[in-house]
């Protein structure tokens, strides 16, 4: 008799006396099975099907980019796994697991320009790799799916992008009033910066770090971050923006105007315009803000499902213009029944300047990306199951070796009618083969015993109605007696039986 030693207990294969490896997933990793999968699965092709019904065609580019391809991460030092998993190529190139999608769009567009329709429209989904600390519900490796355009400059290509990203979370199962994708430009900030002599890049990077904690921290954590710096409640110091007291004090009346007039798009574009804060680069902003709402306004988007919030900035360096992030409104609980806040699911936005870091020549480009496996969770944490009724395969019991032709022959016959089905390969007894059905998601038990086969009948146990009724039947006794979902039926009848059944309506023998 075996015995399974304890998770971290070295052992010896007792043939070759050599360590046998522990039985372990690396850290920040998942493995997964049926339902996830599933619901992972009918979301990206739910949500595919919006995006080629709008003229996006499907790109795959491959797991591995050149390290200096990736753009964000480059190497600093002897190995560039800088928030990447890297490994050097036999040419001694280094090569990395992408971090996202639209590196590899970029490249792949740069690379291959000539040949592609411009403006080029596409859509990907697939993992991605983060070498990050992984923490609760934070992985290193997640799906993201992906739609950009590249090589259309008109605001009217933001718009379309915003409004595909509605209907796309739509088809995902959001409805209209469970989400909501915020806009900016980060032009606005740069007006900001330039009008008030900010002109060091650092210091404005990390002013927009700050800004991008405005509504976690409030005003008085993010103007500590814009000057000296801050100490956290666990006694961290963060070191600020060091920016002049000036240049702060327009940045709050920014954030607080912004606050004190969220409403309609048009709303906040007249009260911004009529600050004068901005500066010439921050009115272009708003003159691309405008252009995007009209479109919006073409399209039927409402205010509610995309609006106006120049507090984003979002998080990556290469954004150029309009910025997006789309926020869950869904109410979620975690296991214990506690309220848990997913808020950002998903985010773009314009990068001109991507594609022109292999080119040399601008290429403007935007684009926004949800995380699959985030929103599968989210809409697991509001108590709905993103795969919907997932069954399992009708599963023929096995009695005998001597009639394995018999049950082979039914589960072949199921499968050619479109049925999925699986006969019991393994050797236990009829409760275990009745428990593995169950455990299964079986909607039918198949039971082709030595009496059904000799008069030419089969007998089915319809799961699902044994379920359903076993819920009503409390005494054991009666339960037997009832044998609930149970019929005996002529062996010919098979599929159309069976096929009823899943239809939700059994009949009778």
């Amino acid at each position: 008799m075996s015995t399974v030693p304890p998770s971290g207990t070295p052992t010896d294969d007792p043939i070759t006396d050599a360590p046998r490896p522990e039985a372990r997933g690396p850290r920040g990793f998942q493995d997964r099975r049926g339902p996830d999968l599933i619901a992972e699965r009918r979301i990206v092709e739910r949500v595919s099907a919006v995006y080629e019904r709008w003229g996006f065609e499907p790109l795959e580019t491959s797991a591995f980019e050149y390290a200096d391809a990736l753009g964000k991460f480059l190497p600093d030092a002897d190995r560039p796994n800088e928030g990447v998993f890297a490994l050097q190529d036999d040419d001694d190139q280094w090569m990395a697991l992408r971090y996202d999608l639209t590196a590899p769009l970029a490249r792949y567009a740069a690379q291959s320009w000539e040949t592609l329709p411009k403006p080029f429209r596409r859509y990907a989904f697939g993992p991605v790799w983060r070498n990050e600390k992984p923490g609760p519900g934070r992985f290193r490796e997640f799906i993201q799916c992906d739609a950009d355009t590249v090589g259309s400059d008109r605001p009217e290509a933001d718009a379309e992008i915003l409004a595909l990203a509605v209907e796309g979370l739509t088809a995902a199962g959001l409805q209209r009033d469970q989400a909501v994708i915020r806009v900016s430009n980060r032009k606005l900030f740069d007006g900001l910066f330039e009008t008030n002599g900010v002109n060091d890049a650092g210091q404005r990077l990390t002013a927009l770090r700050a800004v991008d904690k405005f509504d976690r921290l409030g005003w008085d954590g993010v103007s500590a971050l814009l000057g000296d710096g801050r100490l956290d409640e666990s006694g961290d110091y963060t070191r600020g923006a060091q920016l002049p007291a000036g240049a702060i004090q327009a940045i709050g009346d920014f954030l607080m105007l912004e606050k004190l007039g969220r409403g309609s798009r048009s709303t906040v574009i007249n009260l911004l315009a009529d600050s004068g804060l901005l500066g010439a680069v921050g009115e272009q902003a708003l003159t691309e803000l405008a252009a995007i709402d009209r479109a919006l306004n073409a399209m039927e988007v409402s205010d509610a499902a995309v609006t106006f919030d120049p507090t984003i900035v979002r998080g990556l360096e290469y954004y150029t213009g309009a910025v997006f992030e789309a926020e869950l409104l869904l109410p979620t609980t975690d296991e214990r029944g506690r309220p848990v806040r997913f808020g950002s699911i998903g985010g773009g936005g314009r990068y001109d300047d991507l594609v022109a870091r292999f080119t040399g020549q601008s290429v403007p480009a935007t684009g926004f990306s949800f995380g699959v496996s985030r929103l599968a969770a989210a809409l697991r944490a509001s108590g709905r199951d993103p795969a919907g009724e997932v069954r399992g395969p009708v599963v023929v019991i096995a009695f005998s070796d001597a009639d394995m032709a018999h049950y082979l022959g039914a589960v072949a016959e199921l499968r050619a009618a479109g049925i999925a089905a699986e006969l019991y390969l393994g050797r236990a007894g009829m409760k275990a083969q009745m428990k593995y059905a169950d455990r299964r998601g079986a909607p039918v038990a198949v039971m082709l015993g030595g009496d059904e086969i000799a008069a030419g009948t089969v007998t089915l146990k319809d799961l699902d109605a044994g379920r359903r009724l076993s819920q009503a039947v409390s005494d054991n006794a009666e339960w037997k007696q009832a044998r609930p979902g149970q019929q005996t039926l002529p062996r010919d009848q098979l599929v159309a039986a069976i096929r009823s059944i899943l239809e939700g309506s059994s009949i009778t023998a």
